[in-house]
């Protein structure tokens, strides 16, 4: 398999990351994906790249590996925003560098948060305390994305950020992000729950009749009469705070889909990743929001375009048989496995490209190291802000 420069035909629309972080109508940037492709790293970096360009920027992680707050310098991060010292003013952009801050999301905190804010004293005290509502807080399916939306919107109204950079929760799956929220609401809102207090609120048995005493009988040997029993404490407490909960969570899903928001779709150059990015894709245009553009992360590619695999091969070939040159015949065989990864994930851009011909991509290359500093963001970052001119004229020469 050969590895020739790709004709520019096939080239997708370049990604400019630099106008979307300086453009002052945006306000919020959502970093989307399947888990394990770098969203965190990515959201990060932009986070920094938009600081030192002027921004005033908080970066939400909910990413439970802390390499956040260790890349930037920070011992630990929690559920309030903490300023990250950037010590090279400008980040050498000439410009006059704003403001970066970063925080990880408590999803049972910011949970809380609700509860007091929207309960009154006594009705918060029996919610928090409730171990059912513990359990559901801390982890029931959907609470962490759900809590990531809330808190964004408790930032985007505070207005003390212009710029909110979001790192969506790792899953398997990049839907989860939209999907769960919904689910947590339906959940909180179901008619299994309703059931299941009725008998806790004044007169509702009498009206729905015995045959709930059946089922809920039933329910209590199934699943113990104490959960039952925490269950209908919940959800009565509840009641009072549901319609705000509900009402905040629909204007924050209107949030995302504003013009100053836009959703960068991060991928892998594998088959699952990419797959992954085209379902995000679909389901972003479907629930009109704006998205901006898809970084392919971890990329190779090769200075040489125009030696392919097998030439390089058979050069190693002949330089081995000669017996001189050894190191040259090494050369050339790493150089023929950087040209058949290089081909491979050409191959698989080209699928997500020729789906959706207009989306910008940006690629960033593949790193010896992890990434664990600022000056590992600020490279990162440049890749984004420089990587759509940077890779396209065959002189990369990409580490990793």
């Amino acid at each position: 398999m050969t590895a020739p420069h790709p004709p520019r035909s096939a080239e997708p629309p370049e990604f400019d990351v630099d106008a979307l972080l300086d453009d002052p109508e945006t306000r919020t940037v959502v970093c989307c994906g399947s888990g394990g492709v770098g969203k965190t790293t990515s959201a990060a970096a932009l986070g920094l790249r938009a600081a030192e360009r002027g921004r005033e920027v908080v970066v939400i992680t909910v990413d439970p590996a802390r390499r956040l707050a260790q890349s930037m310098g920070l011992h630990t991060l929690d559920n309030t925003p903490r300023p990250v010292d950037l010590p090279q003013a400008g980040g050498g952009t000439g410009r006059s560098p704003g403001a970066l801050y970063a925080m990880m999301l408590d999803m049972k905190r910011t949970f809380d948060e609700i509860v007091e804010a929207h309960a009154d004293p006594e009705r918060a005290r029996q919610i928090l305390a409730n171990p059912f509502y513990q359990s559901l807080s801390s982890s029931f399916s959907g609470t962490q994305e759900y809590m990531a939306m809330e808190k964004l919107g408790q930032l985007r109204q505070s207005g003390d950020w212009d710029l909110i950079i979001v790192d969506t929760p790792p899953s398997r799956s990049a839907l989860d992000f939209l999907d769960a929220p919904k689910r947590l609401g339906r959940f909180l809102d179901g008619r299994l729950l309703k059931v299941l207090s009725a008998p806790a609120k004044t007169g509702a048995f009498r009206l729905i009749g015995a045959g709930v005493g059946v089922v809920t009988n039933l329910i209590s040997k199934i699943v113990g009469a104490q959960l039952l029993t925490e269950v209908r404490t919940f959800v009565t407490a509840f009641d009072a705070v549901f319609g705000d909960f509900q009402e905040r969570a629909e204007r924050t899903y209107r949030l995302l889909q504003a013009p100053d928001t836009a959703f960068i779709v991060v991928a892998a150059p594998d088959p699952d990743a990419l797959r992954e990015a085209a379902f995000f894709i679909e389901r972003l245009g479907t629930d009109h929001m704006p998205l901006a553009g898809v970084v392919v992360n971890r990329t190779h590619r090769t200075a040489t375009w125009d030696l392919s695999t097998e030439q390089s091969l058979a050069a190693a070939n002949a330089v081995e048989e000669s017996g001189d040159h050894p190191l040259a015949a090494a050369a050339l065989r790493l150089h023929a496995e950087r040209a058949r990864v290089q081909a491979r994930e050409i191959r698989l851009r080209e699928r997500l490209t020729a789906a959706h011909p207009a989306v910008p991509i940006v690629e960033v290359p593949a790193r010896a190291e992890d990434v664990n500093n600022l000056e590992g963001l600020r490279e990162i970052g440049e890749a984004l802000g420089n990587g759509g001119s940077r890779w396209r004229g065959g002189d990369s020469d990409v580490s990793g």
